[in-house]
């Protein structure tokens, strides 16, 4: 049997491949960031072809790195940033525009039109999302309208369109494979999660041909090969799922109640709620966790627009130091904020208040507040804006929360998780592979072609690095999260 697993992780700010060996360890580990274009205030935009280009670049480099060939890896999973669209010619396989980024904006107001017309409850009920300029559809309509001959084009057949993984998937089978999984079919806004079909109704009310959309495969099947001149020999492609379903299939959370949060770019919280999809009152999402075997598990989640992009904005934009990993020792070196609150609503808030209009700000600055407050506020953010999405959450979840597993490039920074415990009043475990998002896609192709046996083979795999329990009095968290809710209700609705 062939030794390997790779997978190729193409996050919002750098594409990455790792190769995994049986036992889950990483064998090799290549990434390089990518540019983010900011043209307006609130769009965010990227080079598709950048993307292709950075992240083939870094699977052959990792290949090469431990003397891997083609026949050496028995299948290669795919995950990727979710709800960025990306639209490009058929035969040419060239894009027709930027990709629009899921942090993107752009299409706020006509977000709010057609709720002021009245159909965000039956897209709701059909898709488990709100009505919002994070998901595709807004924004490949966007495109349609504003590009010059794209409508035109699309109708006449000559368009497609994808999330990233389909258009990952169609350059590395030279256009072969125009295909996606239910976990990224769930973020467009065009996909029935109860029918797990594309919607009729919703391609009419967004004016989406349907000649445009991936063919939707299960998370864990046989997708197509890998041209054969690009590592040497054809490779199955046999694993795909959006970034945080794949953290938390990678975090082995395959039972109903479990839960895990990524800090990543974003920050994401997510239940499995097995085979039922749970109804949200509360501002969160209901969408698919992934269809393996036939079965399609759902899963609850609450989304963060802006967590480890708060660091990357104090480390390029403000040049408060060099490295992330430094926001530690910075943190560490106060005994507090100094009752400063950094509120990171660059594009808007997600989870719990999606509104698209608010925006960024730093609050209780004083003279004596030095750049360590601010870092240390930044961190603090990240856990509070998770603790507004737990608290959502316990308040609708059909299962008690438990520890939760956490994971992401922040999940190494120990004071971060110790202050998120404190302020959840929750257990956290951090696994010893952080890569959960990597070793889910990993594992969903394992799966595909037998490399393992089930999801008890996959559990076996898993193992902790340390668990931070909560020690912070009462008293003290509710005071601090008063104070938080006190600066978010200063950014809301800035830019309305």
């Amino acid at each position: 049997m062939k030794q390997y697993l790779m997978a190729l992780d193409q996050g919002t700010t750098s594409s990455r491949c790792i190769i995994f060996d049986r036992s889950g360890s990483i064998l090799s580990q290549v990434n390089r960031e990518f540019r983010q274009f900011y043209p307006q205030d609130g769009w965010v935009e990227q080079d598709p072809t950048e993307i292709w280009a950075s992240q083939m670049g870094v699977a052959v480099e990792a290949m090469l790195k431990i003397g891997v060939g083609a026949a050496d890896i028995a299948a290669v999973g795919i995950t990727n940033q979710r709800e960025t669209v990306i639209v490009w010619d058929r035969k040419t396989g060239a894009p027709v525009c930027p990709a629009i980024v899921w942090q993107c904006r752009r299409t706020a107001e006509r977000c709010a039109e057609w709720k002021r017309e009245g159909v965000e409850p039956d897209i709701h009920r059909r898709t488990g999302l709100l009505l919002d300029p994070y998901f595709s559809a807004s924004k490949l309509s966007w495109i349609l309208d504003n590009v010059p001959g794209a409508r035109v084009r699309a109708e006449n057949g000559e368009l497609l369109f994808g999330t990233v993984d389909a258009w990952l998937i169609y350059n590395l089978t030279d256009g072969r494979v125009h295909a996606t999984d239910p976990s990224n079919a769930a973020r467009t806004m065009l996909f029935n999660i109860h029918t797990m079909q594309w919607d009729g109704e919703l391609l009419r009310l967004f004016r989406i041909p349907s000649s445009m959309l991936p063919e939707v495969k299960a998370s864990s099947e046989l997708f197509g090969y890998t041209a054969a001149h690009l590592f040497g020999g054809e490779i199955p492609i046999a694993g795909v799922a959006g970034d945080q379903q794949a953290a938390l299939f990678g975090q082995c959370c395959f039972a109903a109640g479990d839960v895990k949060n990524t800090y990543g770019t974003g920050g994401f919280l997510l239940m499995n709620t097995g085979s039922t999809p749970v109804n949200s009152e509360q501002g969160l999402l209901t969408t698919v966790g992934w269809k393996v075997a036939g079965e399609v598990s759902y899963v609850l989640e609450g989304s963060v627009f802006v967590c480890g992009a708060v660091i990357q904005w104090l480390r390029d934009g403000l040049k408060l130091f060099s490295k992330a990993s430094d926001t530690e020792r910075m943190a560490l070196s106060v005994p507090d904020s100094a009752g400063v609150y950094l509120v990171p609503a660059f594009v808007g808030l997600g989870a719990p208040y999606w509104d698209a209009y608010a925006r960024g700000s730093i609050q209780g600055l004083t003279r004596a507040a030095t750049a360590n407050h601010i870092v240390r506020a930044a961190l603090e953010a990240m856990a509070y804006q998770t603790a507004d999405v737990l608290d959502a959450m316990r308040r609708e979840a059909p299962f008690p929360i438990g520890a939760i597993r956490v994971d992401g490039g922040a999940a190494a920074n120990n004071f971060l998780l110790q202050f998120q415990a404190d302020v959840l009043g929750t257990p956290l475990a951090r696994p010893a592979c952080v890569e959960t998002t990597a070793k889910g896609a990993a594992s969903l192709a394992g799966l595909a072609v037998g490399y393992y046996a089930d999801l008890e083979d996959l559990r076996a795999s898993w193992r902790a690095d340390r668990s931070f329990l909560p020690k912070m009095e009462e008293e003290r968290r509710t005071a601090l999260l008063a104070g938080w809710h006190k600066a978010v209700e200063r950014s809301l609705h800035w830019a309305e």
